[in-house]
C-alpha cells in the first residue's frame, strides 16, 4: 500500500477515535435522568465501534471481510446519529450545538464510509 493511502486510512482511524472520544465527552455533560441512561450507554457503544470495526476492516485478510467491516463502521454511525438525537440536553444550547456538531461527524463518516464501499465493490 503506498504512503499516502496509509496516510489517509490513518486519518479516518483518528478522526473515528476523535468521534468516539467527543461523544463520551458530551455524555459527560448530559443531565443525568432516566431518558438519558440507556441512550448514553447506547451512544457509547456505537460510537467506538465505528473505529473499532474501522480498524479491522484495515487489517482485514480479503476484500469481501474488508467490505463488511466498512459497511459494519457505517451502520455503527448512522446508530450514533439516532442516539445523539434522542438525549435530552434539557434545552441546553452548548449541549445542543455539541450535539449538532456531532450529529453532522457522524453523518460525514457515514458518507465516507459508503464511498470507500462503493469504490471496493467495483
Amino acid at each position: 500500500m503506498s504512503e499516502i493511502q496509509n496516510s489517509k486510512q490513518y486519518d479516518l482511524e483518528e478522526r473515528t477515535f476523535q468521534f468516539a472520544k467527543k461523544c463520551r465527552d458530551f455524555i459527560k455533560k448530559l443531565p443525568k435522568n432516566v431518558a438519558n441512561f440507556e441512550d448514553e450507554k447506547q451512544l457509547a457503544r456505537s460510537s467506538g465501534s465505528v473505529g473499532a470495526n474501522y480498524i479491522e476492516a484495515n487489517e482485514s485478510l480479503s476484500k469481501k471481510d474488508f467490505i463488511m467491516r466498512t459497511k459494519i463502521s457505517r451502520k455503527e454511525a448512522k446508530e450514533s446519529r439516532l442516539w445523539l438525537k434522542l438525549c435530552d440536553t434539557n434545552n441546553n444550547n452548548d449541549l445542543e450545538k455539541e450535539r449538532e456538531d456531532l450529529t453532522k461527524e457522524s453523518t460525514e463518516l457515514m458518507n465516507i464510509f459508503g464511498a470507500i464501499i462503493r469504490k471496493s465493490e467495483k
